[in-house]
């Protein structure tokens, strides 16, 4: 074990570190930033949280005895109505959840035509750009609709944007530095909404029920996983990707 005792890390740069099962105590995490970083399991205890912003997935969050997730839960589905309707219990209501969606990206889309097209590459705060958030919906879209359910097992493009802490795979195109014009990838946007539009207006409650499997060498690669599981990740994945670039353009538009 390693042990680190009255020591100045100060701006240091953690990547790809494991601190699981990590004890820390009188520890300055004043001004850190985390990203995709996994927090399962942490206790703490005595701990000073002020100014504090956290973005991320809740389950099970306890503060001070309370169970906080359902409340943030809640108070998001308070502020957009439309955010509770992204869980669809039958075929119907994924129809819907992808027409709110459609949308909503319509105007996300409109707003963002108002912008010098090199604005579009600018990433705010270390995120994706716009230009790169539409191409990382591709990748989403042709993962888990193209791939796992109509089982095309290579159906990527050359613009396609898997996360940043991917693994990487081989065949598989991962070009974070092209910058590719809106117009080219909207192209391809349009294509692949269109590809998810026709598996919603074809569901039926009992292929949503089902499961797929996709064992051939690429990703994902899952044994029996839920057909419904494959279209909320998608849902999931355009509701908040289009949150994210909102609020991304106001910044890069102040004064909205």
């Amino acid at each position: 074990m390693t042990e680190f005792r009255d020591q100045d890390l100060t701006g240091s740069r953690f990547e790809r570190v494991s601190l699981r099962d990590t004890t820390m105590r009188r520890v300055d995490f004043s001004g850190a930033q985390f990203r995709s970083s996994d927090f399962t399991g942490i206790r703490m205890r005595g701990v000073e949280m002020v100014d504090v912003d956290i973005r991320g997935e809740l389950q099970n969050v306890v503060m001070n005895g309370v169970d906080i997730a359902p409340l943030v839960e809640a108070e998001l589905n308070r502020r957009m109505p439309e955010r509770a309707k992204m869980r669809p219990d039958d075929s119907d209501g994924f129809r819907e959840a992808w027409s709110i969606l459609e949308r909503l990206w319509e105007g996300t889309v409109a707003r963002a035509r108002e912008l010098p097209e090199a604005e579009l590459h600018r990433s705010v705060d270390g995120e994706w750009s716009f230009i790169q958030t539409l191409r990382h919906l591709g990748f989403a879209s042709a993962a888990w609709v193209a791939r796992m359910i109509n089982g095309e097992v290579s159906p990527w493009h050359p613009l396609d944007l898997p996360w940043d802490d991917a693994p990487g795979w081989e065949g598989i195109p991962w070009d974070r530095d092209a910058r590719p014009s809106l117009e080219e990838v909207l192209k391809v946007r349009r294509e692949r909404q269109d590809m998810v539009g026709q598996v919603m207006q074809a569901l039926t409650d009992e292929q949503l029920a089902s499961t797929v499997s996709r064992l051939e060498p690429g990703w994902p690669r899952q044994e029996a996983f839920p057909l419904k599981e494959c279209l909320n990740i998608v849902l999931n994945e355009e509701w908040e990707h289009r949150l994210y670039a909102e609020r991304d353009l106001a910044a890069l538009k102040p004064g909205e």
